[in-house]
C-alpha cells in the first residue's frame, strides 16, 4: 500500500508494508484481578533481541509535556549512567523481561531497548477516525528494522475497538524494502498503537487514575504526572511492550488462544503493588507532595505506575512494591 502522507523523498527509502499484517494482543485497563496462570507457555518462535529503537509517531495534538512523560518513560527502560534512578525502578521493572530469554531452549540473545525517532503528526493525516489497517500505514513512517514502531494517537482520535474491546495493541507487519542494497527483501517488523484515553473512556483506559465503569467502586489516584490521559497510556504502553518483547509474532510467549493472549502483563490484570484486589491497586508509594501514587522512578525524576509482570522464574505476577 502506498502512504500518501508520506514525502516522495521518504518513500525512496522506506519500505512498503503489504496488506499482511497480525493484530496480536489488546490491553484493557480495567481488568478485574483473576487468578495467576501457572506459566505462560513458550511457542518456539524468536523473541525481540538485540539493539532495538523504540520510534513514537504522534498522531494528533500533544503537548510538549505529554511527549516528554513518554519518552522520559522509554528512556527510563535502560537509564544512562547520567540518568540512573532511584528504586525501585522502572528499569528493574523491565528486567523481568530477561527471564523468558534465559528460559528459551535456543538461549536468545537478551534486548536492549533506546529512544529512536519521533515522528509527529499533528495534521491527522489520515483523518480522526482510524481503522486497524491505517494504524499500520502509521506504524510505518518509522524505521523498520531493528525497530518497534510506536504509535500515540491523541484524546480525540477515534480507533476501530478503542474503549469498547481495547485501550491499545501490539503486533507484527510484513514490509518489502525499496532500499537499494535490500531491494525485494521481506521482513516483519513489530508495532504498538497506544490511545489517549481521557475523553473518551478513562474509565475504561485510565483506570485507577479514573474511577471505573463498573466493579467495585473507590475514589480514583492521583496521577504521579498529573495528566489522567497520558499516565494511562505509560501503563498501556509498558503492557503492550513487555508483551511485545516476550511474543513479538504471536509465536513466544503467551497463555490461551492466539489471537487473545495471555501475555508478560496483561496476564496479570489489575495488580500494581502488593495486596491488589478487584477495585485495588495495591499498597502503592504516594508522593509526600502532590499525593500521586505510583511505584517506579524513571529518567529525569519521573514517577510512574507500572503494571505487574508475570515472572516465570517464581510462576507468579510480581510487582515493584
Amino acid at each position: 500500500m502506498a502512504f500518501s502522507s508520506i514525502s516522495a523523498l521518504f518513500l525512496q527509502i522506506l519500505v512498503l508494508v503489504s496488506l499482511f499484517h497480525v493484530s496480536l494482543a489488546g490491553r484493557k485497563l480495567t481488568e478485574l484481578v483473576e487468578d495467576q496462570p501457572t506459566l505462560l507457555k513458550y511457542h518456539k518462535g524468536p523473541l525481540l533481541s538485540g539493539k532495538i529503537s523504540i520510534n513514537l509517531i504522534w498522531y494528533g495534538k500533544f503537548k510538549p509535556s505529554q511527549r516528554a512523560t513518554i519518552s522520559d518513560f522509554v528512556q527510563s527502560l535502560y537509564p544512562s549512567k547520567t540518568t540512573q534512578t532511584t528504586t525501585p525502578s522502572v528499569s528493574s521493572w523491565w528486567k523481568t523481561t530477561e527471564k523468558y530469554y534465559h528460559l528459551t531452549s535456543k538461549k536468545q540473545s537478551t534486548l536492549h531497548l533506546t529512544i529512536g525517532k519521533q515522528i509527529l503528526d499533528e495534521n491527522y493525516s489520515l483523518g480522526k477516525s482510524l481503522t486497524s489497517q491505517q494504524l499500520v500505514k502509521l506504524a510505518a513512517k518509522g524505521d523498520q528494522m531493528n525497530a518497534i514502531n510506536v504509535v500515540l494517537t491523541a484524546s480525540d482520535v477515534i480507533v476501530d475497538g478503542f474503549c469498547s474491546s481495547r485501550c491499545g495493541t501490539h503486533g507484527s507487519s510484513t514490509s518489502t524494502s525499496k532500499i537499494a542494497h535490500l531491494k525485494g527483501k521481506s521482513y516483519k517488523f513489530a508495532y504498538i498503537w497506544v490511545g489517549n484515553s481521557e475523553v473518551q473512556c478513562p474509565g475504561q483506559c485510565a483506570w485507577p487514575f479514573h474511577q471505573p465503569i463498573y466493579g467495585p467502586q473507590s475514589a480514583p489516584l492521583v496521577a504521579p504526572n498529573n495528566d489522567v490521559g497520558l499516565d494511562g497510556m505509560v501503563i498501556n504502553l509498558a503492557s503492550l511492550l513487555a508483551g511485545t518483547a516476550t511474543n513479538p509474532f504471536g509465536n513466544g510467549y503467551f497463555q490461551g488462544p492466539a489471537e487473545a493472549p495471555l501475555e508478560a502483563s496483561s496476564a496479570c490484570p489489575g495488580v500494581y503493588g502488593k495486596g491488589a484486589y478487584p477495585g485495588y491497586a495495591g499498597d502503592l508509594l504516594l508522593d509526600s507532595t502532590t499525593g500521586a501514587s505510583y511505584n517506579a522512578h524513571g529518567a529525569n525524576g519521573r514517577k510512574y505506575l507500572l503494571p505487574a509482570m508475570f515472572d516465570p522464574s517464581i510462576s507468579a505476577c510480581s510487582t515493584l512494591v
